[in-house]
């Protein structure tokens, strides 16, 4: 569980996004260069990467986020920051830009089942009363 000022959390995304036309553009020293961009925005925006794996032709984000971020806003914030700091860094040098493709897919992962949740509520219901 993690913390802030008002709230306690355990929100965890898993975050998937392609290169553009799902070229197999990740690989040996790009994908190498990607994973250290990402692992700079997380720390930059105070997220916690749980898991990371760049594929050649796409890459799987696991990442912790507090209440305050949605979903969408870090898969924006993940391909946008790093294609602009890839592209920077080292498009001059190798001439190979990394270019997203639009889509993505978010889901949601806990450490707790429906059941533990609705026993949760059930609890505090009678506790009210």
């Amino acid at each position: 569980m993690k913390t802030t000022r008002h709230a306690i959390y355990n929100l965890n995304y898993h975050i998937v996004w392609l290169p553009k036309y799902r070229n197999s553009v990740l690989v040996n020293e790009v994908a190498d260069r990607v994973r250290t961009i990402l692992y700079e925005i997380a720390d930059d925006k105070g997220l916690e990467i749980l898991d990371l794996t760049v594929q050649p032709d796409h890459i799987h984000l696991f990442v912790s986020s507090p209440p305050k971020h949605a979903p969408s806003l870090l898969a924006n914030w993940f391909k946008g920051i790093s294609s602009r700091k890839y592209n920077h860094r080292y498009a001059d040098h190798d001439g190979e830009k990394i270019r997203w493709g639009r889509g993505y897919y978010a889901g949601t992962a806990g450490n707790v089942s429906s059941e533990t949740v609705e026993n949760y509520i059930q609890q505090h219901k009678e506790g009210d009363s």
